[in-house]
């Protein structure tokens, strides 16, 4: 069979002192002026024939040709100055280093987790995974908010989908934990999923509740008493809403109640942070503080 030569520049049959690009089949119309020498002109391919003198010669030249380019090449790379000690070099590709990784929301540097005070009450609450200090929140006394908002599904406006918030009791004659959260308890939900401070509805409205848990619990080393609700709404997957009371660990013991309102559903935190933010709340300056007089939470959903 005949040997083709491979594609490239060969001394154009008929114009021996300019190129002609050789595709592998036939000679194609880009023509250039050499910069070096050319091999002799390539012949055209025949149609029969076998591989002896001829094609290794039409092998030779392609060889010859292919060298001449990448001497050329080399030529061109080294550019330079009449001392031949420039060099331009291709600039070595790498991948960018990542961008370092900032600290989460729940670890200081010690590794101990972040933590929110309330100086009023004399409280530490632990920052968890997925919640912030609150921003642009117009109710009073927020600890902290889960992390970015989303469209109320009510009337127009921005919701969290938790929040946490921390009060001192002034108002009510009752001392007792227990009595404290049962009462404050429907307050909670009308705050967190009823109406908002301007009369909208965020969630539509409560449409009905059930109690889902309810107990004495240890809070910075003080016995307290919550009380949670499971409440359904006219619009949006209703949540949970817990109220904790407790006596405060500074001044006088004048009571605290925390309030917890989270949204059920696969969107909102997972419930167990109630529970953790429960038990990781401390006084002021002694973080290591845990446990007391009561019992853990075992709510039921």
């Amino acid at each position: 069979m005949s040997t083709t030569p491979p594609p490239g520049w060969y001394r154009d049959p008929s114009a021996p002192h300019t190129e002609r690009w050789w595709d592998g089949t036939a000679w194609t119309d880009h023509r250039r002026v050499p910069e070096a020498p050319t091999p002799s002109p390539l012949p055209p391919p025949q149609p029969g024939g076998g591989e002896g003198r001829a094609g290794a010669t039409v092998l030779s030249a392609a060889a010859g040709v292919l060298v001449a380019a990448i001497v050329t090449g080399v030529l061109v790379l080294s550019g330079g100055d009449d001392t031949g000690t420039k060099t331009n070099t291709a600039a070595t590709s790498t991948a960018p280093s990542p961008p370092d990784t900032p600290p989460t929301a729940t670890s200081s540097a010690s590794g101990a987790p972040t933590r929110v005070a309330d100086e009023l009450n004399g409280i530490t609450f632990p920052l968890l995974d997925g919640w912030a200090r609150p921003e642009f929140v117009t109710e009073d006394d927020v600890v902290m908010t889960t992390d970015g908002t989303y469209d109320c599904p009510g009337d127009p406006g921005v919701c969290h989908h938790g929040r946490v918030v921390s009060r001192t009791v002034t108002e009510n004659a009752e001392t007792s934990p227990e009595a404290l959260a049962r009462a404050d308890i429907a307050d909670a939900a009308d705050d967190a999923y009823d109406r908002d401070r301007i009369g909208g509805r965020p969630f539509g409205g409560i449409t009905g509740h059930r109690i889902v848990g309810s107990g004495t619990v240890a809070v910075a080393g003080r016995a307290g008493y919550f009380v949670r609700w499971r409440v359904t709404t006219e619009a949006g997957p209703g949540g949970y809403v817990q109220s904790l009371a407790f006596p405060s660990t500074v001044g006088t013991g004048a009571p605290v109640i925390v309030r917890f309102a989270v949204d059920a559903g696969p969107d909102g935190p997972p419930l167990t942070d109630l529970d953790q933010i429960t038990k990781g709340i401390r006084p002021i300056g002694d973080a290591d503080t845990g446990g007391g007089v009561g019992s853990s939470i075992g709510a039921s959903n």
